[in-house]
């Protein structure tokens, strides 16, 4: 094992225990991991595997604190978007979809701080729209936390509802898309199976970690560090890819 794959490992783990009290993050966080070994494609596909594992133990942790009127509202749309998004996926060249997903990164974020300066409450009505546009950027791109943090957060101000909420809502996105993508291409299994199967395990033991942080850290400091980061890597993709797409 070399330092690349022991320093992705690591931060793969740090960034499951972090994405517990934030909500959102983690595929955004991981993206750039496995780039390193994977083309776009494969790696949206690869951190849906981790993604959906994280969720899946985060919604169990957590399952007391489930909002169930919450994941009504969300849910069907959710569940639509994500299939709709997914089959986009599929038909994207890669640079283009590596463009795509830099401007998520750098404009999700924004909606998010712009929504906290503008103190604006969304009606509940358009709990449908946010529902089926996070489900469509999760099956696109693979980051639909941000954008589905704006609508969910300010219906559950309690901590735990809120993260176990959002992994629920999250893990619906991942069930989705993920049989699509390796219906399309199944190498992700294949070719990288061990690495994969690493990035899983420490995923699952860093949301324990969370678990343990959901209640002793502030929430809004995790988010507010982890959509500079966010920021960052979308203004790197976009410079990649458009270079990339100039130069062919």
């Amino acid at each position: 094992m070399d330092v690349v794959m022991v320093l992705g490992l690591v931060a793969c783990f740090i960034a499951a225990a972090l994405t517990v009290p934030a909500g959102f993050g983690l595929a955004t966080m991981t993206t750039p991991i496995f780039l390193i070994w994977f083309e776009p494609h494969q790696a949206i596909a690869g951190v849906a595997i981790v993604h959906g594992a994280h969720n899946a133990i985060k919604a169990q942790m957590l399952r007391q604190h489930i909002d169930k009127k919450a994941l009504r509202r969300f849910g069907w749309a959710l569940l639509i978007g994500a299939f709709i998004g997914a089959l986009l996926h599929l038909v994207i060249p890669s640079d283009p979809l590596l463009l795509l997903v830099g401007f998520a990164l750098v404009v999700l974020p924004i909606l998010k701080v712009s929504e906290r300066w503008s103190k604006i409450q969304l009606p509940e009505a358009e709990d449908r729209i946010g529902g089926f546009g996070s489900g469509f950027m999760g099956g696109l791109t693979g980051h639909q936390g941000a954008l589905r943090a704006m609508f969910l957060q300010p219906r559950l101000p309690d901590k735990s509802e809120y993260a176990a909420t959002a992994a629920v809502l999250a893990l619906v996105v991942d069930m989705t898309r993920i049989p699509v993508y390796l219906w399309n291409d199944i190498t992700v299994l294949t070719d990288q199976t061990l690495l994969l199967l690493a990035f899983v395990v420490v995923a699952l033991i860093g949301a324990r970690l969370g678990k343990r942080w959901l209640e002793k850290w502030k929430r809004d400091d995790i988010q507010k560090g982890i959509m500079v980061g966010l920021v960052l890597t979308g203004f790197i993709y976009i410079r990649e890819a458009l270079m990339a797409l100039s130069s062919a």
